[in-house]
Protein backbone atom coordinates (compact mmCIF):
# COMPACT_ATOMS: atom_id res chain seq x y z
CA UNK A 1 0.00 0.00 0.00
CA UNK A 2 1.26 3.35 -1.03
CA UNK A 3 1.79 6.03 1.65
CA UNK A 4 -0.77 8.86 1.92
CA UNK A 5 2.26 11.49 1.72
CA UNK A 6 3.83 9.82 -1.04
CA UNK A 7 0.33 9.82 -3.07
CA UNK A 8 -0.12 13.35 -2.24
CA UNK A 9 3.61 14.12 -3.35
CA UNK A 10 3.02 12.50 -6.80
CA UNK A 11 -0.73 14.57 -7.27
CA UNK A 12 1.15 17.44 -6.59
CA UNK A 13 3.92 16.49 -8.93
CA UNK A 14 1.12 15.73 -11.96
CA UNK A 15 -1.02 18.79 -10.98
CA UNK A 16 2.44 21.13 -11.90
CA UNK A 17 3.77 19.23 -14.53
CA UNK A 18 -0.02 19.43 -16.09
CA UNK A 19 0.12 23.24 -14.94
CA UNK A 20 3.81 24.30 -16.17
CA UNK A 21 2.81 22.65 -19.48
CA UNK A 22 -0.69 24.15 -20.36
CA UNK A 23 1.41 27.56 -19.70
CA UNK A 24 4.11 26.57 -22.15
CA UNK A 25 2.13 25.71 -24.38
CA UNK A 26 -0.01 29.24 -24.16
CA UNK A 27 3.35 30.97 -24.75
CA UNK A 28 4.41 29.53 -27.55
CA UNK A 29 1.35 30.59 -29.23
CA UNK A 30 2.07 34.28 -28.20
CA UNK A 31 5.65 33.70 -28.82
CA UNK A 32 4.53 33.17 -32.64
CA UNK A 33 1.95 36.04 -32.34
CA UNK A 34 -1.22 35.17 -32.26
CA UNK A 35 -4.13 37.76 -33.01
CA UNK A 36 -4.38 39.14 -29.96
CA UNK A 37 -0.76 38.75 -28.34
CA UNK A 38 0.86 41.23 -31.21
CA UNK A 39 1.36 44.69 -31.42
CA UNK A 40 2.55 46.85 -34.39
CA UNK A 41 3.28 45.59 -38.15
CA UNK A 42 5.31 43.78 -39.87
CA UNK A 43 7.23 45.08 -43.06
CA UNK A 44 6.66 42.07 -45.54
CA UNK A 45 8.19 43.60 -48.02
CA UNK A 46 11.90 44.03 -45.92
CA UNK A 47 11.01 41.18 -42.34
CA UNK A 48 13.27 38.94 -42.02
CA UNK A 49 11.99 34.98 -41.16
CA UNK A 50 12.32 35.70 -37.37
CA UNK A 51 10.20 38.89 -37.78
CA UNK A 52 7.43 37.23 -40.46
CA UNK A 53 7.25 34.26 -37.63
CA UNK A 54 5.67 37.05 -35.25
CA UNK A 55 2.36 37.50 -37.54
CA UNK A 56 -0.49 34.81 -36.38
CA UNK A 57 0.18 31.43 -37.82
CA UNK A 58 3.32 32.30 -39.41
CA UNK A 59 5.74 29.56 -38.72
CA UNK A 60 9.67 29.40 -40.09
CA UNK A 61 8.81 27.55 -43.44
CA UNK A 62 5.78 29.84 -43.87
CA UNK A 63 8.24 32.52 -42.96
CA UNK A 64 10.67 31.38 -45.91
CA UNK A 65 7.94 30.67 -48.13
CA UNK A 66 7.19 34.58 -48.15
CA UNK A 67 10.68 35.70 -48.50
CA UNK A 68 11.21 33.29 -51.27
CA UNK A 69 8.05 34.58 -53.34
CA UNK A 70 8.96 38.06 -52.52
CA UNK A 71 12.76 37.20 -54.04
CA UNK A 72 11.08 35.61 -56.88
CA UNK A 73 8.39 38.22 -57.74
CA UNK A 74 9.58 41.52 -56.32
CA UNK A 75 7.79 43.56 -53.54
CA UNK A 76 4.37 42.26 -52.52
CA UNK A 77 2.16 45.48 -53.69
CA UNK A 78 -1.31 44.86 -52.07
CA UNK A 79 -1.85 42.83 -48.82
CA UNK A 80 -3.79 40.77 -50.73
CA UNK A 81 -0.76 39.22 -53.25
CA UNK A 82 0.66 37.64 -49.93
CA UNK A 83 -2.48 35.21 -50.78
CA UNK A 84 0.06 33.88 -53.06
CA UNK A 85 2.15 32.22 -51.45
CA UNK A 86 2.09 28.93 -50.85
CA UNK A 87 0.07 28.67 -46.91
CA UNK A 88 -1.84 31.32 -46.90
CA UNK A 89 -5.13 31.01 -47.60
CA UNK A 90 -7.82 33.65 -46.98
CA UNK A 91 -8.48 32.87 -43.46
CA UNK A 92 -4.51 32.93 -43.21
CA UNK A 93 -4.85 36.41 -44.69
CA UNK A 94 -7.09 38.09 -42.55
CA UNK A 95 -5.46 36.71 -39.27
CA UNK A 96 -2.64 38.68 -40.60
CA UNK A 97 -3.77 41.69 -42.27
CA UNK A 98 -4.07 43.99 -39.13
CA UNK A 99 -0.45 43.20 -38.48
CA UNK A 100 1.31 43.39 -42.37
CA UNK A 101 2.44 46.78 -43.65
CA UNK A 102 4.01 46.89 -47.28
CA UNK A 103 6.77 49.87 -46.43
CA UNK A 104 8.20 51.30 -43.55
CA UNK A 105 9.80 49.88 -40.29
CA UNK A 106 8.62 46.43 -38.81
CA UNK A 107 7.45 47.49 -35.25
CA UNK A 108 5.82 44.14 -34.16
CA UNK A 109 6.21 42.73 -30.89
CA UNK A 110 4.69 40.17 -28.11
CA UNK A 111 2.55 41.63 -26.09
Amino acid sequence: MRHPIAAAVGALALALLLHTTAFAAGNDSAARGSADGLTGVVNVNAATAEELSLLPGVGPAKAQAIIRYRTEHGAFKRVEDLSQVKGIGEKQLEKIRPHVALEGKTTAQPK
